[in-house]
């Protein structure tokens, strides 16, 4: 029974920082590659940043490199998502995602429920 289960999502404010996580359960985060996309109100999905099972070069979309870092921690099963510097057009529903690669949104079988993140301006 896989599952994730994201966490962290709050009201900050333009300029802040948050750090999400995403708890995984029935399958070891270790081999597998996990992401976080994002959905805004009136926009379609988003990939945010995704990591490969080696762990190597992890992809940041343009609008968050820089700001954004993506992190695991295979003995809690863990993946997280530091988010600094944010903006109101991080404002979204952030859900993590795992699959076999970081091909994309179609390669991912398992998604989490998300949590909200708004920034204020």
């Amino acid at each position: 029974q896989v599952q994730l289960v994201e966490s962290g999502g709050d009201l900050v404010q333009s300029g802040g920082s948050l750090k999400l996580s995403c708890a995984a359960s029935g399958f070891s985060l270790g081999y597998y590659a996990i992401g976080w996309f994002r959905q805004a109100p009136g926009k379609e999905r988003e990939g945010v940043s995704c990591m490969s099972m080696s762990n190597s070069s992890p992809y940041y979309t343009d609008s968050v490199k820089g700001r954004f870092t993506i992190s695991k921690d295979n003995a809690k099963n863990t993946v997280y998502l530091e988010m600094n510097s944010l903006t109101p057009e991080d404002t979204a529903v952030y859900t993590c995602a795992t699959g076999v690669e970081c091909s994309g949104p179609s390669t991912m079988a398992y998604w989490g429920k998300g949590t909200l993140v708004i920034v204020s301006p």
